[in-house]
């Protein structure tokens, strides 16, 4: 067994590398030292003996191999040196054309690391923040940023081409980059104690970061896949996010209510009280579903209910008998409202369209879904009955509930089980409709949707209790 010390330097391993294999050495004959070594990987792609090459000049290695080891030699795995020597070693020993194989378990592995570490540059480009000083009074403007791998010395030339007229330095744990108008220049990395404190700029890039920050447009779960807490301690806007996701809902509905206003307002009673509106709203006839439907299917519940459930629109069930949440998907309702201990009867249940739009086939009345025109139609009503309730928590039941207050860019996956502040109240939470889980035909993925539910509807009872 060989074992050999390779340092950080794609080229060091190049060189290294050609060597054994010139000389045959299988790579599981040889261990490549670094901090973390780690055993050899698939062993089994090299059980033949390979066909003997005597020296490094007879050594052919394709230029994607080159592009791909300069990117790779970046990741932190202790793997990359063995995983790299193993497609060299098969490159040159019968296998020219082993990087155009997908399938292959060694390939497969480093194009994982080559996506990781230029996912790192992108993230380095993205989350870089200079801070203007003066050295002997000349500007010069540095940068903290704590890359996952050691990927400065590709992400500095996008520095270079961008800022090329200006003095900067960006400082890591593992190394540092330097450009003084001519040259980059790298060095030795530097703890985080040697990056200057905020400066003036920070506070103006904070309002103008406040003031294109597009609330229509949040999605929390992709932000923070795309924005990793680690990254917070070196963005002057960092200390803005949980405010601004939080008021997103808010300032989006600002802007919704800012345009055309519901018909259904105009028809909203001078009395603002749930018999009032309910008496009110039997004679609308405002969308073409209200001719059609048996009636009018108001909300109800306690005058000052301190939870507010607001569902798409009456189905069958429903329009029949004049009363939102009565066939099967209420029945799921009242059953996971009943295990979260919140029962029924203490919460004001309505829908955001007031009639039953369907379609007839034979004697059967098929639900359609809601359009946004009917939702904006509706919309009145609904708001109507939230200034009579004044409820403290506002829980919407699927995406048409969620759009019918925050606008149509609403998506229930982005904001499923999360309190978000709207103008209508402080804790508005948005979850599954129970029909769309009945109608999910995989009984497994219907078992855990369920279950999301009733930790959502948890999370409500929870905020109760807690605001008590």
């Amino acid at each position: 067994m060989r074992h050999v010390t390779v340092g950080e330097s794609f080229e060091e391993f190049r060189a290294t590398a050609r060597a054994l294999a010139s000389a045959g050495v299988l790579p599981a004959e040889v261990t490549f030292a670094d901090p973390d070594s780690a055993p050899l990987l698939f062993p089994e792609l090299l059980s033949q003996p390979p066909r003997p090459v005597t020296t490094a000049d007879g050594l052919r290695v394709p230029r994607a191999f080159l592009a791909l080891g300069e990117v790779v030699a970046a990741h932190r795995s202790p793997l990359r040196w063995s995983l790299l020597y193993q497609i060299l070693f098969r490159l040159v020993h019968g296998e020219s054309n082993l990087l155009q194989d997908p399938s292959d378990a060694a390939v497969l592995e480093l194009g994982r690391m080559r996506q990781s570490v230029d996912r790192d540059v992108h993230k380095t480009h993205a989350f870089v923040r200079f801070r203007r000083v003066e050295e002997a009074g000349v500007e010069h403007f540095i940068a903290w940023h704590e890359p996952q791998h050691r990927s400065l010395h590709l992400a500095a030339p996008h520095f270079v081409r961008r800022f090329s007229s200006m003095r900067w330095s960006i400082l890591t744990p593992d190394a540092t980059a330097r450009w003084d108008l001519k040259s980059l220049h790298f060095g030795p990395g530097v703890p985080r104690s040697e990056a200057p404190a905020a400066d003036v700029l920070e506070e103006l890039w904070r309002t103008y970061y406040s003031s294109v920050f597009n609330p229509a447009r949040v999605n929390v779960r992709a932000m923070r896949a795309e924005l990793p807490r680690r990254h917070w301690a070196t963005l002057p806007e960092a200390a803005l996010i949980s405010s601004l996701v939080r008021q997103a809902p808010r300032r989006t509905s600002a802007m919704v209510k800012a345009s055309i206003p519901s018909p259904s307002a105009a028809l909203v009673p001078p009395e603002l009280t749930v018999p009032a509106l309910r008496h009110a709203a039997l004679g609308c006839r405002l969308c073409p579903w209200a001719a059609a439907a048996t009636q009018t299917v108001f909300g109800e519940g306690p005058a000052r209910a301190e939870v507010m459930l607001v569902g798409e629109q009456p189905g069958d069930f429903e329009d029949l008998q004049g009363r939102p949440f009565v066939g099967p998907a209420g029945m799921l309702l009242d059953e996971v409202l009943a295990q979260v201990g919140l029962p029924r009867q203490r919460l004001y249940v309505t829908n955001a369209v007031k009639h039953f739009k369907f379609e007839r086939t034979g004697k059967r009345r098929i639900h359609q879904k809601p359009s946004a025109g009917d939702i904006h139609t509706c919309k009145g009503w609904l708001e109507a009955e939230v200034r009579a309730v004044q409820p403290r928590i506002i829980v919407a039941l699927g995406a048409t509930a969620g759009q019918a207050f925050l606008g149509p860019t609403f998506r229930l996956i982005r904001s499923r089980g999360q309190f978000l502040e709207t103008p209508w109240t402080s804790y508005w939470l948005a979850t599954y409709h129970p029909s769309a889980l009945l109608r999910i035909p995989d009984a497994t993925a219907r078992a855990e949707a369920k279950a999301h539910f009733r930790e959502d509807l948890a999370k409500v009872a929870a905020a109760l209790l807690e605001a008590a």
